[in-house]
């Protein structure tokens, strides 16, 4: 199998028994960039030379950490004190940190090697970026984390960091055909990241694989996330939330045999529906942050509102002529939700929900977060597990959505998901 196609866990334990070298492997995916940026465009920032001088100085030195030589694509949302962080915006061109954002930063102290600066949307909102879906370029990658879902979709990096205040790695990697992770809120530090909601900004990942996730995660936090496809049967609610009128014929399909599937795989499956006061968890959401971007982004606004685009600057302008009731009725209803959670999935250990409404749409719009915003609002760890394709071809899948906090179980139902369900027609 080329370099460029396998796993995080299959290069990591080859580079830590000297079988594979940094420097190949930088090569190797230097290769598969050469053949596909000119399509996919996931990069803003790569630099060879001193990518690959320190590729070699991984190789001269000791075995680093448990992510030792292994390529990360950084969205360029996290400041980086090696490459230009721009937050997909032109106020910030050529802008270069003194220090690295704490997560990037842990994964230097893991032995990770920093790949690149991956294309983001316009400080991490609505409007796109360069990057083409890899599937087919007249599509969009979602975002905001494009170019990370993209270059890993594309097998030019194995892991790729993204973040999430929406739906900002979750819809991509479902456009894609990768494997996304939104945790719990504050499991990863934001330390860093530029910021556009104090209240809602995670850090999310991108890998081929569920193990990968759980071998990078564990890495970054000391936290043990054992995944494996025995796992016992998991108690999954088949969930279609009540955003489900937005669901394309391809997901209505997936959803109609998806329970069956899980059933026959061995899991206990029941239909499942959210109470009735997280009805209202979609358009808390969208308040919130609403209020919340336009505070974050308060000096770009008052300084160089001409340079920012819509409809980023309208929604500024809707954030602070939001009343504080409004934004405050929001608040609550979102702690409420947090609080009985664990109540409301007493009998499961997972949801199962769509993860976008269907295929990457045509164009340059990154996409509906429709079935994103209850999560993240929720602080809930989310996984997009691929399976399948729609009409057009391009890549499908789900979202597995656990307990706040509950990340260990939530990652090992995924993975179980995606070794007995999902492994049959991965994209």
């Amino acid at each position: 199998m080329p370099l460029h196609e396998l796993t995080a866990a299959q290069l990591v334990r080859r580079l830590a028994v000297r079988d594979l070298t940094a420097e190949t492997l930088v090569r190797a995916l230097l290769e598969r960039i050469d053949q596909r940026e000119p399509v996919v465009q996931a990069w803003t920032c790569i630099r060879r030379e001193a990518l690959i001088r320190n590729a070699q100085d991984l190789d001269r030195g000791a075995i680093r950490g448990p992510l030792h030589g292994l390529p990360f694509g950084i969205k360029d949302v996290f400041d980086t004190h090696d490459l230009p962080t721009e937050y997909g915006s032109p106020i910030y061109k050529s802008h270069q940190p003194r220090v690295d954002a704490a997560v990037v930063s842990l994964a230097r102290q893991a032995g990770a090697l920093i790949f690149g600066k991956a294309v983001t949307t316009e400080f991490a909102t609505f409007p796109p970026g360069k990057t083409r879906n890899p599937h087919n370029p007249e599509h969009t990658p979602g975002g905001s984390s494009s170019g990370s879902a993209a270059a890993v979709a594309d097998s030019m990096v194995p892991v790729a960091f993204g973040t999430q205040t929406v739906g900002s790695t979750i819809r991509p990697a479902s456009f894609c055909g990768t494997v996304g992770y939104k945790p719990t809120y504050a499991l990863l530090p934001t330390t860093g990241v530029k910021a556009i909601s104090y209240c809602l900004d995670t850090v999310g990942l991108f890998t081929k694989t569920v193990a990968d996730l759980a071998l990078v995660t564990a890495a970054l936090t000391g936290r043990p996330l054992e995944v494996r496809a025995e796992t016992a049967r998991p108690r999954i609610g088949l969930c279609l939330t009540p955003q489900w009128p937005h669901a394309l014929p391809e997901v209505q399909a997936l959803f109609a045999r998806l329970g069956a599937e899980m059933s026959e795989a061995g899991a206990i499956v029941s239909d499942f529906a959210l109470p009735a006061p997280y009805e209202k968890m979609h358009d808390a959401q969208a308040a919130i942050w609403d209020y919340e971007v336009a505070r974050c982004l308060a000096g770009e606004y008052a300084m160089h509102r001409e340079q920012i685009r819509e409809p980023l600057r309208g929604q500024i302008a809707r954030g602070f002529a939001l009343p504080w009731a409004d934004y405050e009725a929001a608040m609550t209803l979102a702690r409420d939700g947090r609080r009985g959670f664990d109540d409301v999935m007493r009998d499961l250990d997972v949801l199962v929900v769509p993860s976008s409404p269907g295929e990457a749409p045509k164009g340059d719009a990154t996409g509906l977060p429709a079935f994103n915003r209850t999560w993240s609002l929720l602080h809930t760890p989310a996984v997009h597990v691929p399976y399948g394709r729609g009409p057009n071809g391009l890549p499908i899948g789900f979202q597995v959505i656990g307990r706040i906090g509950d990340d260990a179980r939530t990652l090992a139902c995924a993975h179980w998901l995606q070794s007995n369900v999902a492994s049959a027609d991965r994209p």
